[in-house]
C-alpha cells in the first residue's frame, strides 16, 4: 500500500515525491523560526519569581560569612587603639593578706614559749606613667594606622564578595539562556529528523542523510544534558556566595553606572583608590610607628607611684601599722642583652619591606585594572561581532534551506548551517555575560564596587561606630557586634 498526499493545483494531482522539497522547506523554516524566537525569549522573558541582580547583591552584602568575618576582624583591630591609650591611665590595685602562725621559742636555759600570731594587712597601690620614651604615642599611631589598613582591606573583601555575586549571578543567567537554546535546538532537530525520515521514505534522500540527522539530534541531546549540569553547578556557586538558592529565573542584570571613560583614567584611579594599595600604605605607616615604639624602649621610663597600707598583727596584744607613700620612679635602661637593638633592626627592615610592598600592590592594582579594561573592550567587540554573525547566519540558513528544497544542497549542509547559527547564539550569550562581568571588574579595580557606590538598598555598615564606642572605653568586657 502506497501513502500519497495530494496537493490540488491547476486541476491535477501532485504526488509527494514532487512536493517533498517544499515540505522540507516548510519544516526547516518552522524550525528556524522556533530557534530564532528562543534568543528573544531568553533576553526578554522574566518569570514572575525572578530575582534582579541588585537583590542578590543586597542579600550577599548582608549575609555573606566572609564579609561578616572581616567586619569582626576589623572590630578586633579597633581594640588596639584603647589598649595603646591605656598607657596614659593609672594602674590601680588592691591587695589583702591574712595568715596564722604558730611560733615556738626556746633558749639555752631551758625556757620555752609558744606563741600564736594572727596577721592581716591590706594595701592600695597606684602607678601613673609619666614618660615612656614616646612609646605610648607611637603605639597609638601604630594602632590607628592598623585600623585604617583593616578598613581598606574590609572594603577590598566587600568588593570581592560583590564581584563574586555578580559572576555567580551572570553564570546562572548565562547557563539558563544556553539551556533554553539547547532545549529548543533539540526540539528543532527532532522535528527535522522526522522530516528527513519522511523524505527518505519517498526516496528523495538517502539513508546517509537520515543518519546525519540522527547524529546531530544525538549531539543536541548531549549538549542539553551538559547545559543542565552546568546550570546546577552555577546554582551551587550562587548559593555559596549569596546564601540563598537562585530562583527559577533571573531578571536581566542591571548595568553599573559611572564607569571610567578611558584606560588612562582607569589606571590612574587604580593606582590611588584600589583598596589593596590603600591598605599597604597604612600598613607601611604602622611599621614606621612600630620602629619608634621599639626605639622608646631604649629611653628612660618615669612614673609616679603612691600607696596606702594597713597591717594588723596579734601577739600578746593587737598592733597596727599604717603606711602612706608617694614617690617617683625612674628606670634608665643600660643594657638589655642586645635584644632591644635586635628588635629595632628588625622593625626597620619590616618598614623597608612594607615600602616595597606598597609599590608591589600598586603595580598589581594597575595590572588588574588594565586586564579588566581590556576584557571589557574585548567582550564588547565580541558581542558586536556575534550579533553580526547571527544576522548573517540567519540569512545563510534561509538560503541553504531554499537550495536544499531544489536539490542543490544536502541535509548535511542544512544541519551545518543550523549548527553554526546555534553556536553563534550561544557565543553571543557568553560574550554578553563576559561584558557585564568585565564592567563590574573595572568598578572593582578602581575601588568603586561597594554597596555605597552601587546604591544598594541596605543599611550601610559603618566601621566608625564600633571604633568610637571602644576608643575611650575604660570599663566593660563587651561591645557591639559580639557573637552570641
Amino acid at each position: 500500500m502506497t501513502l500519497k498526499i495530494e496537493l490540488h493545483t491547476t486541476g491535477r494531482n501532485v504526488p509527494l515525491r514532487q512536493m517533498s522539497g517544499l515540505f522540507g522547506l516548510l519544516m526547516l523554516a518552522t524550525s528556524l523560526y522556533a530557534l530564532g524566537m528562543t534568543e528573544a525569549r531568553a533576553q526578554s522573558a522574566m518569570p514572575a519569581n525572578s530575582q534582579p541582580l541588585i537583590e542578590a547583591l543586597t542579600t550577599a552584602y548582608m549575609n555573606n560569612p566572609t564579609l561578616l568575618a572581616r567586619r569582626a576582624r576589623l572590630r578586633s583591630a579597633d581594640e588596639g587603639v584603647p589598649q595603646a591609650l591605656a598607657n596614659w591611665r593609672p594602674n590601680v590595685s588592691v591587695s589583702l593578706d591574712a595568715g596564722y602562725s604558730d611560733v615556738f621559742n626556746s633558749n639555752s636555759t631551758g625556757t620555752a614559749r609558744q606563741q600564736w600570731r594572727n596577721s592581716t594587712s591590706y594595701s592600695l597601690d597606684v602607678s601613673q606613667p609619666l614618660f615612656r620614651g614616646g612609646r605610648t604615642l607611637a603605639s597609638t599611631s601604630k594602632s590607628e594606622n592598623t585600623v585604617r589598613a583593616e578598613r581598606a582591606l574590609l572594603m577590598g573583601v566587600e568588593q570581592t564578595v560583590l564581584l563574586d555575586t555578580v559572576s555567580a549571578y551572570m553564570d546562572v543567567f548565562r547557563d539558563e539562556a544556553v539551556l533554553k537554546l539547547n532545549i529548543n535546538n533539540e526540539q528543532v532537530l527532532s522535528r527535522q529528523l522526522e522530516a528527513t525520515r519522511d523524505r527518505f521514505d519517498v526516496g528523495e534522500i538517502t539513508r546517509t542523510d537520515v543518519h546525519q540527522a540522527e547524529a546531530r539530534r544525538a549531539k543536541s541531546k548531549a549538549d542539553r544534558i551538559q547545559s543542565e549540569g552546568d546550570l546546577e553547578a552555577a546554582r551551587a556557586a550562587f548559593l555559596n556566595v549569596v546564601g540563598e538558592a537562585a530562583p527559577g529565573g533571573l531578571g536581566a542584570p542591571e548595568l553599573p553606572d559611572g564607569l571610567p571613560e578611558s584606560k588612562k583614567q582607569v589606571l590612574e584611579l587604580a593606582a590611588l583608590k584600589n583598596p589593596t594599595v590603600i591598605a599597604a600604605e597604612f600598613t607601611r605607616l604602622a611599621a614606621l610607628d612600630n620602629t619608634d615604639s621599639v626605639l622608646g624602649e631604649l629611653l628612660p621610663e618615669l612614673k609616679l607611684t603612691a600607696g596606702l597600707s594597713r597591717a594588723f598583727e596579734t601577739v600578746a596584744e593587737q598592733g597596727r601599722i599604717d603606711t602612706a607613700k608617694v614617690g617617683v620612679s625612674l628606670a634608665v635602661p643600660i643594657y638589655q642583652q642586645g635584644a632591644v637593638y635586635s628588635r629595632l633592626r628588625e622593625a626597620r627592615q619590616s618598614a623597608a619591606q612594607q615600602s616595597f610592598t606598597v609599590d608591589e600592590q600598586r603595580r598589581k592594582a594597575v595590572e588588574t585594572a588594565s586586564k579588566a579594561w581590556e576584557s571589557l573592550q574585548t567582550a564588547a567587540a565580541r558581542v558586536t561581532s556575534f550579533e553580526s554573525q547571527i544576522d548573517a547566519s540567519i540569512i545563510a540558513l534561509e538560503g541553504v534551506q531554499r537550495e536544499a528544497s531544489v536539490g542543490s544542497r544536502t541535509v548535511l549542509d542544512v544541519l551545518d548551517a543550523e549548527q553554526e547559527l546555534l553556536t553563534a547564539r550561544v557565543s553571543l550569550v557568553r560574550a554578553r555575560r563576559d561584558k557585564i562581568v568585565a564592567m563590574y571588574q573595572v568598578k572593582s579595580a578602581v575601588g568603586q564596587l561597594t554597596a555605597r557606590d552601587l546604591g544598594l538598598p541596605v543599611t550601610l555598615y559603618d566601621p566608625r561606630v564600633h571604633y568610637q564606642e571602644v576608643r575611650r572605653q575604660w570599663f566593660g568586657g563587651r561591645s557591639s557586634g559580639d557573637e552570641k
